[in-house]
């Protein structure tokens, strides 16, 4: 068993909000970092790269937690996994998240068959289908323990989906929480009530016509106004759940359409303790 070591760190690898590709932020990503071991929330595109880039290994990976299945938070939870294992992953690793999970696994298995096969049979590597476990989640409750830390769900609400989770880690100095995608959830505050930190997903909405017009989608400007938490609750959110630091996440718009000015300003509606506006790359 690992010794318990009292550091622990977030890193946001990626804050934007949306399954488009920015120029300015990278996919939804972060990570949780104790000692040398690395626990992943939600695998938007490129999260392995934002890994390296933040000097994070990924053959230190523990367990990976989905909020939910937009493709921004899950697009490359298997391109995690196997890169992770091409790095040098030789623990198993947890993946934890709503169903249908395990399917889905199984489905990027079968996708890599051949890749997995030859490293294996070139490289001398471990079996890859058999150092990952998944764990779906469709209820409230304790999801994941360890020697470093505690991993708590509560459902949000976040429609279309039936189950969209939000997730608290407690570990011996800090206890931190992931909004997930969702409105303004009661499940959220009971969930961090207390916590050092809270990340949670901002949307602007005078931005919205904007960024819509040019959408393909024509319900897209819907889904936004009613399955996120505009920036001018996130304040009163963060002091009902009584948090120390409110960290800002998920941004819609993420392309520089709304200054950080805005954003903390905003924020702080309501809230007198501490509002960071998260970049990519962050440490915390």
């Amino acid at each position: 068993m690992r010794k318990q070591l009292a550091t622990t760190r977030l890193v946001l690898l990626g804050t934007a909000g949306g399954p488009t590709p920015k120029r300015f932020r990278s996919a939804p990503a972060s990570a949780i970092v104790i000692g040398e071991d690395v626990y992943i929330v939600d695998c938007g595109n490129g999260v392995a790269r934002q890994m390296a880039i933040a000097r994070l290994s990924a053959a230190s990976l523990r367990a990976v937690f989905i909020t939910h299945h937009h493709s921004d938070h899950n697009a490359d939870f298997g391109n995690l996994l196997l890169l992770a294992w091409a790095a040098g992953l030789t623990d198993e690793v947890e993946l934890i998240g709503p169903e249908p999970l395990g399917s889905m696994l199984k489905g990027f298995f079968e996708i890599q068959r051949e890749d997995i096969a030859i490293r294996m049979a070139d490289e001398g590597r471990p079996s890859l289908t058999e150092l990952v476990s998944e764990h779906e989640v469709n209820e409230a409750g304790v999801v994941y323990k360890d020697e470093n830390l505690v991993v708590t769900a509560a459902l949000v609400n976040h429609p279309p989906f039936r189950t969209a989770l939000a997730y608290r880690f407690d570990s011996a100095d800090r206890s931190i929480v992931f909004s997930g995608d969702t409105t303004r959830s009661p499940n959220l505050i009971s969930l961090a009530k207390g916590a050092d930190i809270l990340v949670h997903e901002v949307i602007y909405h005078p931005a919205i016509d904007a960024l819509t017009s040019h959408s393909n989608a024509p319900r897209l400007r819907q889904h936004l106004l009613g399955s996120h938490t505009d920036v001018t609750e996130v304040g009163s959110i963060a002091k009902e759940a009584e948090v120390k630091t409110l960290v800002l996440n998920h941004f819609v718009p993420a392309d520089g359409e709304v200054d950080e000015r805005t954003w903390l300003e905003e924020a702080r509606r309501g809230f007198d303790g501490k509002v960071i506006v998260g970049q990519d790359l962050m440490v915390i």
